[in-house]
């Protein structure tokens, strides 16, 4: 029997994303739709000289497991460049699927109830794929 879906964790994580609004001068947007569940998020960020997420904001229109998961996101995102977020990403979509360990992105083994729930797998991987539309 998997475990319950909405956690205590990752209901107080989806509400953890009233730090990082969204902000209209953020030079970078991205946007991405999990076709299993319909959840979309809009995110914006600016990076540094080098490429590195310096600021972000979410707009997420999710369950509170996609917004858990942009929190997830969002607080282990400064300091990345696209490169981290795509390898992130891959790694992350290879767990979800059995096929891999658990990643090293910070606070990800908050999601771990969701894995037993394939259509929420889209909304978990939101973050990564806003954030890789956003930047160049």
């Amino acid at each position: 029997m998997a475990q319950p879906l909405y956690t205590p964790a990752i209901l107080a994580a989806a509400t953890g994303l009233a730090a990082f609004p969204w902000d209209e001068d953020l030079p970078l947007e991205g946007e991405a739709r999990s076709r299993s569940c319909g959840s979309t998020i809009r995110l914006g960020l600016a990076t540094d000289a080098a490429g590195r997420v310096a600021r972000l904001g979410l707009r997420p229109h999710a369950c509170a497991v996609g917004q858990a998961a942009a929190h997830v996101f969002a607080t282990a995102t400064r300091g990345r460049d696209r490169a981290e977020i795509a390898a992130a990403r891959a790694a992350i979509a290879a767990w979800l699927a059995g096929e891999a360990p658990l990643p090293g992105w910070p606070g990800i083994a908050l999601l771990e109830p969701a894995r037993a729930y394939p259509a929420r797998h889209g909304a978990i991987l939101l973050p990564w794929d806003a954030a890789l539309a956003a930047l160049p």
